[in-house]
């Protein structure tokens, strides 16, 4: 048994967001006064105005600042630390520092970190565990030869992996020698911008297999036991997007050996607290293979929570401040299904890329077995220093299929105006029959591309009625002329429609003719779409929404105009938004150079051409990096560089100028 710490009364949640708001929530009911930091983005974000005192750290990326860390710690008088999961959750210099500073941190050992923070070395205490591992090769040095020699050894295809860290960054797929050079140079600095160290690793690749994890705990009197498994096998850029508990394939035969596998890994390494073991598994062989092991409390783990009714991140509490867990292994139950959703300021149809911008409206209702654990308030401005996550979204029922339902009933209701997210492929992916089948390998979303460009099942001229509807009322209720007329109201009856252009949220401008009638206490709207004449009934018409009837079918709408002018339809089944075009649109200068811009604002960490370099269509030119991932910036078409307009280290806005180019005559 280890000494015990001293009480703990004060606890510092070194991390932002939703996790510090899930950690201040548990760290409250058992009576513990909690400290919120904050960098200068957040200095109104919702964790800091939920805790008991809050500590401001300066700049944009203090959070990994472990002296500023320490010194809020001093300030506050806090006698222990949480640090969530990212940033510096699985650093084991800042679990070492939090020791040496007389804190108790809410974790494993330092040396726990250390060891299974570097994968290959985390494997090997794997092997010593009796798991079963991939074959690997270290990557040393900088001789492509080498690189290639040690790649054939492995195999192909084959991942390239940072040493340190996860959440897929650091981590390229390469399916033959062509890409190997290009993989490891990328996956390098991108392990050395998130992680500190640029080491990295290969690994062998398998094509579709399923990720299920174990979560594991441990206490200072020699209890270990797990929590039974999580799949999280849906990915995009190699992390999660939809977690559930417990998996659709694994049995209960399975469920005890990959189980017994990671106690033992557990014990290996005389592991205190929360932990988590990863394997991929061969469903076809039930073979099953180490990956990691992560030594913080995962994004995903309220899906355990719900089908065992734990709080885990009061277990880590209590174990942290030396209590024993009060539980064996006999005592972990299995109740229902539970599924979890990140919900990202993310574009699915550009491969997923981070949408940092403004969020005019996050509004969602509470509904029976639904778990929202927010990051965000009402309003918000996503900001391209940290990652895009908006909130985890948990849906937890009698059937797994019911669960996937409540969840994508949830997020269709939910109003998310401004920055795109990721919320409508959520809702197709929930409700898609492979999915509801249990056919939810790592290859998910690649096999199923038309997820990523998926819409409400609401027709969008009904959308677009109702935000018709409702933005002329408006216009009409607030002109001195005619604010006491009904709807349809016409100085001139003869007057034909008018015609109005609104851009669509794909950038494509769409005319619209429409005429807004009203007899007999009823409203009518006509309305003209690519050339197609439609009636539409109204009625219970609002500054704030309508009921539009198409045929028989009738539809509650919604309808919000925001700050810059863009108007945003919501109905059970989804939303749209469209932004009207002025009918004097400014002179915009004139068309500028060809070439790619910035799909995100980052900073630029490679610049491939020179100008009178040639080029080809696709061709990377420019890579920026933001949210710690590496995003290219390539020719759209054949031509010569005219021009480079960015340096390597130049922070550049979205939608920047990169490069110039020619075409060749």
């Amino acid at each position: 048994m280890r000494n015990a710490p001293a009480a703990v009364t004060t606890l510092l949640v070194a991390n932002r967001g939703e996790i510090a708001r899930r950690v201040i929530r548990t760290a409250r009911a058992m009576g513990l006064r909690t400290v919120a930091v904050f960098a200068d983005p957040d200095a109104d974000a919702p964790h800091v105005r939920e805790a008991d005192t809050a500590v401001a750290l300066g700049g944009t990326m203090a959070y990994l600042d472990q002296e500023r860390i320490l010194q809020a710690a001093a300030t506050a008088n806090a006698d222990a630390i949480h640090p969530g999961y990212g940033f510096l959750s699985e650093n084991a210099a800042f679990a070492r520092a939090c020791v040496d500073a007389g804190l108790v941190f809410v974790g494993p050992s330092p040396e726990a970190v250390e060891t299974m923070g570097l994968k290959d070395r985390a494997k090997e205490v794997a092997k010593a565990a009796g798991v079963p591992v991939l074959p690997d090769a270290p990557v040393t040095g900088d001789d492509p030869s080498a690189w290639h020699t040690a790649a054939e050894g492995v195999g192909y295809p084959l991942l390239v992996k940072a040493a340190a860290g996860g959440g897929g960054r650091g981590m390229r797929r390469v399916d033959g020698p062509d890409g190997l050079v290009e993989a490891i140079e990328g996956a390098r600095r991108e392990a050395a911008a998130s992680f500190a160290n640029p080491d990295v690793f290969l690994e062998k690749y398998l094509t579709a297999p399923r990720h299920i994890e174990i979560q594991v705990f441990a206490d200072a009197h020699g209890t270990v036991i797990h929590l039974n498994e999580r799949e999280c096998s849906v990915q995009r850029r190699h992390q999660k997007v939809i977690e559930e508990a417990p998996s659709p394939v694994v049995d209960a035969d399975l469920r005890a050996r990959m189980g017994e596998t990671a106690v033992a890994l557990a014990r290996e390494l005389g592991y205190l607290g929360a932990g988590t073991v990863e394997y991929l598994l061969d469903d076809t062989t039930g073979r099953f293979f180490f990956l990691e092991m992560n030594t913080r409390l995962q994004v995903e783990h309220p899906v355990t929570e719900e089908v065992t009714g734990l709080d885990l991140v009061r277990l880590q509490l209590q174990v942290a401040a030396g209590e024993p867990l009060g539980f064996g292994q006999d005592d972990v139950r299995l109740d229902g299904h539970a599924v979890e959703v990140r919900l990202y300021a993310e574009d699915p149809e550009r491969g997923f890329a981070p949408e940092p911008g403004t969020l005019f409206r996050y509004r969602h209702n509470t509904a029976p077995g639904v778990r929202w654990e927010d990051g965000i308030a009402e309003t918000a401005e996503i900001t391209p220093f940290y990652d895009p996550m908006l909130a985890k979204v948990i849906a937890h029922a009698p059937t797994r299929r019911e669960a996937a339902l409540r969840l994508a009933r949830a997020l269709a209701t939910t109003e998310l105006h401004g920055t795109t997210t990721n919320r409508d492929f959520l809702v197709a992916a929930l409700r898609s029959a492979p999915f509801l089948a249990g056919a939810t390998r790592t290859d998910f979303v690649e096999l199923h591309p038309e997820l990523r460009t998926a819409a409400p099942e609401t027709p969008e001229h009904v959308h677009l009625a109702a935000a018709l509807a409702v933005t002329v009322s408006r216009r009409r209720a607030a002109d001195a002329l005619t604010g006491h007329a009904p709807p349809g109201f016409r100085l001139l009856p003869g007057h034909p429609e008018p015609t109005v252009v609104w851009t669509a949220a794909d950038g494509a401008d769409v005319p619209i003719a429409y005429r807004l009638d009203a007899a007999h206490g009823a409203a009518t709207l006509r309305l003209t779409l690519d050339g197609t004449p439609r009636e539409l009934g109204l009625r219970d018409l609002t500054p704030d929404g309508v009921r539009v009837r198409d045929g028989d079918r009738e539809w509650p709408c919604r309808v919000a105009v925001h700050a810059d002018g863009s108007v945003w339809v919501n109905d059970p089944d989804g939303q749209r938004a469209w932004r009207p075009v002025p009918r004097l649109p400014e002179d915009t200068g004139g068309p500028g150079g060809s070439g790619p811009v910035a799909e995100i604002a980052g900073t630029v960490v490679a610049v491939r051409v020179r100008p009178g370099d040639r080029v080809s269509a696709g061709q990377p030119l420019v890579i920026i990096e933001a949210m710690k991932m590496e995003w290219p910036s390539a020719a759209a078409s054949d031509g010569v560089v005219e021009a480079v307009h960015v340096k390597e280290g130049q922070y550049v806005d979205a939608r920047t100028a990169l490069v110039t180019l020619r075409e060749e005559a």
